[in-house]
């Protein structure tokens, strides 16, 4: 089958994939928006996740295709099969995300309740805190993607058309703490799961450039745009002892910190507009409401009908104050804003004095950082990305974060804080922040 994707030109992906796509709970990605509440600020972004993932899966398989082109591996058959679970792992990354993504992860239910049969066969194998981090706890879209890949149609849909490969190798390289069971990744003593993990989630990885030039192009915007097909091309491996890491080419390292400055200002001026999050911030208050009657299921076919759609008709059927602002487009307006890279007392003194004077106020604070590096989880910081030198024999792989001085220069956070009020409410603030002396 062929898709006409309007950022990467055409697509084909064979019958087996097409069966994956087909499926129930992978069109349900159709009524997932890929940017939640960024329509009302950029009308063009009504991109869905099931496109972005499709996008995700085609820049994986090039990828691949680039650093792999001249290895020798044991068997062609190796190669097709690797190459194949990637581009399923790509493909299903984003299965598991609710309504409007992120911010109804507040109504998931306890992760027990998802009956994640993978999570019980790890903790045979993980530590006491891995167990820990498999119970108690609140579901997450992660979580219910594992499920979605290892226990549902889409599950059953991948045993009968890739006999070769098991759903629990998928998920291993959507979640890189998990267990693989047998040597799936082992070809010629190396082990390749390091690396095909990282084409899927990493500093730069699939993921990543597909959601810049995809959310760039839909907002209209110039901040996503990034040399892929240089990047791309300048992929490669670094061996460590008997595992395969992703490595990069020293030539693309001026393209690879542009990356991660576009993405940061993607950040900066898309994700954290004041609009987005001022919607996230009043569907945040009603979630944790306590008349809120919005709960995510834990039974995956019941989940499977929850999308955008069915919250937005859910906000429309109920009183809720801050639900009604949703539905009949009344947020809070933009009182006060402040971009600094340290925390600062003047927007909860602001925000102290105008409650004082009877006014209900929203005080957001968004933070974006230009890596997730500094607070990676050990398992994505152990996956190192290294800088290779393919026209200097001598000289040593080092990792990508010792390798440029980008990570230095950007390590602060940058933090917007907004105080939000009701427009109704917006003049008499106004009036008593002006006849303040801070």
């Amino acid at each position: 089958m062929e898709i006409r994707d309007p950022v990467h030109g055409s697509i084909y992906y064979a019958d087996p994939e097409v069966a994956v796509l087909d499926t129930a709970e992978y069109q349900r990605l159709r009524a997932i928006k890929q940017l939640g509440f960024s329509e009302f600020s950029f009308p063009g972004a009504t991109h869905n996740r099931y496109i972005h993932s499709i996008g995700v899966a085609h820049l994986a398989s090039l990828v691949f295709d680039s650093i792999f082109k001249v290895y020798p591996f044991s068997k062609p058959s190796v190669k097709t099969r690797f190459r194949q679970v990637v581009r399923l792992a790509a493909l299903l990354h984003d299965v598991g995300h609710g309504p409007l993504s992120h911010t109804t992860e507040l109504v998931m239910p306890q992760l027990s309740e998802l009956d994640i049969k993978i999570y019980e066969e790890e903790q045979k194998y993980g530590d006491a805190a891995h167990t820990v981090m498999y119970k108690n706890r609140k579901a997450n879209h992660e979580d219910y993607t594992i499920k979605y890949v290892t226990d549902s149609p889409i599950s059953e849909t991948i045993k009968a058309q890739f006999p070769d490969i098991s759903p629990v190798h998928i998920a291993c390289l959507i979640d890189k703490a998990l267990h693989c069971p047998d040597d799936f990744f082992i070809d010629a003593g190396v082990d390749f799961r390091p690396i095909l993990s990282q084409l899927v989630s990493s500093e730069i990885d699939a993921d990543r450039m597909d959601y810049l030039e995809r959310d760039s192009y839909f907002c209209g915007t110039n901040y996503g745009k990034i040399d892929s097909n240089w990047l791309i091309q300048n992929m490669t491996f670094h061996r460590v002892e008997n595992q395969l890491y992703l490595a990069m080419n020293r030539r693309a390292l001026y393209s690879f910190d542009d990356f991660l400055i576009s993405r940061h200002h993607m950040h900066l001026m898309v994700y954290g507009h004041h609009k987005s999050i001022i919607y996230e911030e009043m569907l945040n208050r009603y979630l944790t409401s306590e008349d809120c009657t919005f709960k995510l299921p834990g039974d995956i076919k019941e989940y499977t009908l929850y999308n955008d759609y069915r919250l937005h008709e859910h906000l429309r059927s109920v009183s809720n104050p801050w639900a009604r602002r949703i539905a009949e487009r009344r947020p809070f307006k933009v009182l006060l804003e402040q971009h600094n890279t340290t925390e600062s007392e003047r927007p909860e003194y602001m925000k102290n004095l105008l409650e004082k004077e009877g006014l209900e106020v929203i005080w957001a604070s968004s933070k974006a950082r230009l890596s997730k590096y500094h607070t990676a989880s050990p398992e994505e910081r152990a996956a190192q990305i290294f800088v290779v030198d393919q026209f200097d024999p001598w000289s040593k792989p080092t990792p990508i974060n010792q390798s440029t001085e980008i990570f230095k220069r950007y390590e602060g956070t940058r933090i917007i804080d907004r105080i939000y009020v009701a427009p109704e409410e917006f003049a008499q603030a106004e009036k008593i922040l002006k006849a303040q002396k801070y």
